[in-house]
């Protein structure tokens, strides 16, 4: 091979935060903060505290490979977190407040955080575990002086003072791509939580690649509001690529209701809003009580979780915004897949190009995909086989942080992650994700998908919110519950909806039985707990047959 003659730069988190102040310096960071006002600046103010505060974490004695670990709403201070952490060499470990107590325990364990920077909101939270936490920890209060929380955390920092009198400048060290930046621990869904620990170099690539694929609402002239948390796999890249691009950032903080953020995506004309769908149920029911969209919205990204067709022919049909469904996992850093339509797909029918936004998209640049038999051959992309889903490329993980027998567990001889998801992958690349493994529920030897299960459930007008699961049955194996919130207003009733269903379905494959309930849970990241879900319904029994 001839070896090429160019020069050979790291690629460091740093180097965004440094680009983004000189090259936008005009686009926005607006903060909601938990303090109940708007924080308002810009990219390059914003850099002279990201260096304020790196010579902060030097001076508290922070040395490269540290865990810093965080606990904060989407807001400017985290955002200043992010760089100054891994511009030193440290990692930046955020930790979702959702998870259970026993979780958050052992994630700081598991990481060895040495210092701890946490919104006052979390204050209770932090008093009753701390004891139980590292030794070593100590806490940083993010806010001023005059906010200090009056708690019982002993030798509590106050995060403004940290950066008062601190130089506004600062030489970011060089150190090799490769190095650990950020980590990231998984729900922990199945057994304990997982750590995904994310280089330099796969958080810059995953950001172009975030860019190359959205080009149209990653740009100078965009505004974009993360509903997904910063504390959700880095809000899904987008504090990195939005400075990369001078698109500016729009912070909701706490407030996370549907009437707070119209308010806030009308009051800053955000162009483009993402999230899971969850969060979009309530911001929907806002738009229809005062009968419009916030003035300037035209795209909201989904991702998280499987958007129902009703919630995506609702924002398209009857507000005009474009939906932009995404695939991804916690391991893959996280997007590997959005449904951007082709301009071929856009000259379809507007139903025609919904169905197509209900699937999950095709992949990005750099991440390949394969699907595997229970053989572990792989099977065609003909839209037909359906296998489990692998992935792999440069922004995947190759295992776990300390964890060898998960690393052993997910990745195969060949170097790809398993993923845990059953899918096709059409001819033409797009993903098509038919279940959690875990959650396929397998009835007299065939399976049935509880995501189809529920997206017919949700074409329901008195159908808020549902989720399917497998409930044991003495000749079928397993058979499904379908486990439904009412909308408001509304009274469905168990047969109407099982034979709406049965319209579309095969007699086997309709739920044997419908359970309402006043909410369902939630995992920590904002999707359906079907694992308590199973654990409620554990001892229910189900009628003899069907309706159908």
């Amino acid at each position: 091979m001839l070896q090429a003659m160019m020069m050979n730069r790291p690629l460091l988190v740093s180097s965004i935060i440094d680009y983004a102040a000189e090259i936008h310096p005009h686009a926005r960071i607006v903060s909601a903060t938990v303090e109940g006002d708007i924080h308002r600046t810009t990219y390059p103010e914003a850099a002279k505290r990201i260096a304020q505060l790196a010579h902060a974490l030097r001076g508290l004695g922070v040395e490269p490979g540290d865990r810093i670990a965080t606990m904060a709403w989407n807001g400017y201070r985290h955002f200043e977190l992010y760089y100054a952490i891994s511009g030193i060499g440290a990692v930046c470990h955020t930790i979702n407040p959702r998870l259970s107590a026993e979780q958050m325990v052992y994630i700081t364990n598991h990481a060895d955080d040495k210092f701890l920077f946490f919104d006052t909101t979390f204050t209770p939270i932090l008093e009753g575990l701390r004891t139980q936490m590292p030794p070593s920890l100590r806490f940083v209060a993010m806010t001023d002086r005059q906010h200090l929380p009056d708690c019982e955390i002993p030798d509590l920092l106050c995060y403004e003072e940290l950066l008062s009198d601190r130089p506004e400048t600062i030489d970011w060290p060089e150190f090799p791509e490769d190095t650990a930046c950020s980590l990231c621990y998984t729900s922990g869904t199945t057994g304990e939580p997982k750590g995904a620990l994310f280089s330099h170099r796969s958080t810059i690539l995953h950001a172009l690649f975030s860019v190359l694929a959205k080009h149209d609402a990653l740009r100078q002239d965009r505004t974009i509001l993360p509903v997904v948390p910063l504390f959700h796999v880095n809000a899904w890249g987008l504090p990195y690529s939005a400075p990369m691009t001078g698109t500016s950032l729009i912070f909701p903080g706490a407030n996370l209701d549907g009437e707070s953020l119209f308010e806030l995506l009308e009051a800053e004309r955000v162009f483009s809003t993402w999230g899971v769908p969850t969060i979009w149920l309530g911001l929907l029911a806002e738009m229809k009580k005062r009968g419009r969209a916030p003035d300037g919205l035209a795209e909201v990204g989904v991702g998280g979780s499987a958007a129902p067709r009703p919630m995506i022919e609702a924002f398209e049909k009857d507000y005009a915004i474009n939906v932009v469904h995404g695939w991804g996992m916690t391991e893959m850093s996280p997007v590997g897949t959005l449904g951007l339509l082709s301009p071929k797909m856009k000259e379809r029918p507007i139903d025609e190009q919904i169905e197509l936004k209900t699937k999950h998209g095709r992949r990005l640049f750099g991440v390949e995909m394969k699907i595997v038999d229970d053989d572990g051959e792989p099977l065609p992309h003909d839209g037909v086989a359906a296998g489990e889903l692998f992935v792999r490329g440069n922004t995947v993980v190759s295992g776990y942080y300390n964890n060898e027998k998960a690393t052993a567990d997910a990745i195969d001889d060949q170097g790809w992650f398993g993923t845990g998801d059953v899918a096709s992958i059409r001819s033409d690349g797009i993903l098509v994700i038919t279940d959690r493994a875990k959650d396929l529920i397998k009835s007299g030897g065939e399976w049935i998908s509880s995501i189809d299960l529920e997206n017919l459930a949700m074409n329901h007008p008195g159908v808020a919110n549902c989720a399917v699961i497998a409930i044991p049955h003495p000749k079928w194996d397993e058979r499904p519950l379908l486990v439904i919130v009412k909308a408001k207003g509304q009274e469905p009733t168990k047969r109407e909806i099982l034979e709406n269903m049965a319209t579309k379905l095969a007699k086997w494959q309709v739920p044997d039985d419908v359970a309402f309930v006043d909410d369902l849970p939630l995992t920590a990241t904002g999707k359906v707990s079907k694992r308590t879900l199973r654990q409620k319904f554990s001892d229910y029994k189900l009628p003899d047959a069907a309706v159908g």
